[in-house]
């Protein structure tokens, strides 16, 4: 009896839960709200002048995040100096701490900013995952029709591009009329295009041969010319409104390929159907890293 009794209350003892793990997690967040309001504190204490400097420069400062897939920020060395020579902002804030406080102070900031770059990163992952969408439906339609070999895609910091590069497809030599075949590809495209919401840019291209246009100034007007009759097509055709539309001609000031490469000049003579993303600035930075992932 008493051995069973001693054995129960082993069991008893094993079974026992630990009900204040809970301190560790909220004394951890007692420091971190303490070394915020330190911060707080070391801003409202310092002189006008260098208060008006930190302020200035407090954006710029939590912007210089750390990359969380390719190392430190090489803008920002250990010591909180940006490779111009000068002191990050967010460190002048730490110099105003005590000095028993400043190491934990960076240890905030520097979570902070790897939290806002893992936010950056994961904006940017869902909205090119999002693009990518929106070509699969291009994609399959352009399929359906025999049209596939005729656009190529891509994703930049713009947003999801479309590149009319056959040279069945784009306009005879000089001239900035689609060929019918042209007409069947912009057609196709612009069903999936008008259930969209964000603005749509036509770039024109011409290719790198130095020869002057026959019917144009220059390439200039002739890339222009060429975008703005696709995003007629677009529109008179398509059933896109006009104010989600722009037209730009570039000339041949960006080619899509190494203009030396046999067969450039084909592909390099196109215009681009651009799905300008709304996402900020930082997020459509980090949008080619993420489509050569994908892809």
């Amino acid at each position: 009896m008493s051995h069973a009794s001693s054995k129960r209350r082993h069991e008893e003892h094993e079974e026992h839960e630990n009900h204040e793990r809970w301190l560790v997690t909220y004394a951890d967040m007692v420091t971190l709200l303490m070394v915020l309001f330190i911060v707080m504190f070391a801003m409202s204490t310092v002189d006008d002048q260098k208060y008006k400097a930190l302020k200035s420069g407090l954006s710029d400062g939590f912007g210089q995040a750390v990359p969380i897939r390719g190392g430190a920020d090489p803008t920002v060395a250990e010591n909180g100096s940006t490779a111009q020579g000068q002191t990050a902002p967010y460190e002048l804030l730490v110099q105003e701490l005590p000095a028993g406080e400043q190491g934990r102070a960076r240890e905030v900031l520097e979570t902070a900013d790897r939290l806002r770059t893992q936010r950056q990163y994961d904006e940017a992952r869902v909205e090119v995952e999002r693009l990518l969408r929106i070509w699969h439906q291009v994609d399959s339609a352009l399929q359906e029709r025999g049209l596939r070999d005729d656009v190529r895609v891509d994703v930049d910091e713009r947003g999801l591009v479309l590149s009319l590069v056959s040279e069945h497809v784009i306009f005879r030599p000089d001239v900035a009329v689609l060929t019918e075949r042209g007409q069947r590809v912009v057609d196709t495209i612009a069903p999936v295009l008008a259930e969209l919401t964000e603005p749509i840019e036509i770039d024109g291209h011409t290719n790198q041969e130095p020869v002057k246009p026959r019917y144009f100034p220059t390439d200039w007007e002739l890339s222009t010319a060429r975008a703005i009759h696709v995003l007629r097509r677009l529109d008179e055709h398509g059933g896109l409104p006009a104010r989600r539309l722009r037209a730009t001609g570039f000339g041949h000031t960006r080619p899509l390929v190494d203009p030396d490469e046999p067969g450039s000049q084909r592909i390099n003579k196109r215009v681009d159907i651009v799905v300008l993303s709304s996402a900020s600035a930082e997020t459509r930075a980090r949008f080619r890293e993420i489509y050569e992932e994908l892809t």
